[in-house]
């Protein structure tokens, strides 16, 4: 499959975060494709569906009946199972298949300059920020993202989480969750944080170290020990930090003035001695340390500090990334988040906290796989974060379907962020959650709506905010 564009794709799942840009890019250099997708069957979020419509995509039901020729490419996630009726159908015709992460490896790996983002939290923001960086540079980057970054929305284009660019420079994250990362060959391999996640630190220090090595140029971050000890690993290197006096892009102490909704600081490029004033439009220390890989990372492919930090100015964020709602008449904010795993949810609790006014934390699940595995820490980062006037609400995880074991779920976290001293109710259904919220909810309450894999969190964050008016 030298010419990706010289037969027709089916995409199974064509509406996930990580299906829907890989699409749009393959159809941006010309190629025929078509798709399913389970939520477009139960009626979620139809004005996606209508709108790839809109763009010439083929939808079919998810039964197997897109599925007509032996020419036919399937793209499946690893996580599609065998009996899902296109996988049937592709089967008995002799398909041939490919990955989500095989194909974005090849159309990633055919560009002249390739930025790859790596880390366990904070690469879809770090994405976003080093696309923009390089458009305002005049480069302009394809950009793959798992988010869609607001920049780009448009009204022809409400879900741009990828934009398909016609220089040289190709921005993508990439994951390590499934050992994927291993499959892309970066010009540059940028890495922000190493923590445990889907594996162990024993796999994932394998993993980023064989990443960076094989990168022309790392960008690594020197506040985070895992990463710092992977140095070693990396042909050449810059370095960035908020802390660290060693990193060649850096941060001026007592510089940082965080704000409800965005943050200050001065950037130091320690190799030159200059100094520049960054102004970010997103709250969260986290925040500006994305926004320092994103410099470091576009600076390794060519962009001056200055540049970078400039662009970074207008950098509008990702959507479901802290995504403020807006406030009702009442004075309630309401926040939409993708803080699905204990480093994310910190992040995003920490920049509430950093701020007065109470919180309230509406939790929804991203699986009850995820929930067995991560959910203790998940209890202990609510139970350690929130305040004794916080509160978390958790309704039942999400489910599309399959052969997942349900038996326990949200009840044993919401006990368990109890036992560690927090607040925390259960409340099954998503929209009793709803209005037990509107029913809390004082002025001056933050109201954050998070969790992963579903769209229709956006619209009930939406809802809320006109229930609260």
């Amino acid at each position: 499959m030298t010419d990706l564009t010289a037969h027709p794709w089916f995409f199974c799942g064509i509406g996930g975060s990580g299906m829907l840009p890989l699409a749009l890019i393959l159809k941006g250099q010309g190629a025929v494709i078509a798709g399913s997708d389970r939520s477009r069957d139960q009626g979620r979020t139809p004005e996606k569906f209508a709108w790839l419509e809109s763009l010439g995509f083929t939808l079919f039901p998810q039964d197997g009946s897109g599925i007509t020729s032996a020419n036919q490419v399937l793209v499946a996630s690893a996580a599609v199972e065998d009996t899902v009726p296109e996988m049937v159908r592709a089967r008995e015709l002799g398909c041939a298949r490919m990955s989500r992460a095989e194909l974005l490896s090849r159309l990633f790996n055919a560009a002249p300059v390739r930025i790859a983002i790596g880390g366990t939290s904070g690469k879809s923001t770090v994405t976003g920020m080093a696309g923009w960086i390089m458009v305002q540079a005049g480069r302009d980057p394809t950009i793959m993202n798992g988010a869609v970054m607001k920049n780009f929305v448009a009204d022809d284009a409400p879900f741009a989480s990828a934009r398909v660019g016609a220089g040289e420079v190709f921005v993508s994250e990439v994951d390590e969750s499934d050992g994927s990362i291993a499959l892309y060959n970066p010009t540059v391999a940028v890495l922000g944080n190493v923590s445990l996640d889907h594996k162990s630190l024993e796999e994932l220090r394998g993993l980023f170290g064989d990443f960076l090595s094989r990168a022309d140029v790392a960008a690594i971050n020197l506040d985070d020990g895992e990463t710092a000890a992977l140095a070693p690993r990396a042909r050449q290197l810059v370095t960035f930090a908020i802390a660290s006096p060693d990193a060649m892009i850096g941060v001026e102490p007592g510089s940082v003035s965080e704000g409800p909704t965005g943050l200050t600081a001065t950037v130091l490029d320690r190799r030159d001695g200059s100094a520049h004033e960054l102004a970010l439009k997103v709250p969260g220390r986290h925040n500006l340390f994305n926004a320092l890989a994103a410099i470091a990372a576009c600076n390794a492919a060519g962009v001056p500090v200055g540049a970078a930090v400039t662009a970074l100015g207008s950098f509008d964020g990702l959507a479901r990334r802290f995504d403020i709602v807006g406030t009702s008449a009442r004075g309630v904010t309401v926040i939409d988040d993708f803080g699905h795993n204990p480093d994310k949810v910190a992040a995003t609790l920490a920049t509430l906290k950093a701020h007065p006014g109470r919180v309230i934390a509406f939790f929804q699940p991203h699986g009850y796989g995820p929930l067995r595995q991560m959910g203790h820490e998940l209890a202990e980062t609510f139970a350690r974060l929130l305040g004794p006037d916080d509160l978390t609400i958790l309704c039942d995880p999400v489910y599309f379907g399959g052969s997942v074991d349900r038996s326990e779920g949200s009840e044993r976290i919401v006990r368990l962020i109890r036992d560690a001293g927090g607040q925390a109710e259960y409340i099954p259904v998503r929209q009793d959650c709803a209005a037990r919220m509107a029913e809390l909810a004082s002025p001056g309450d933050r109201i954050v709506v998070m969790g992963a894999r579903d769209d229709t969190l956006t619209v009930f964050a939406k809802d809320l905010l006109a229930r609260l008016d």
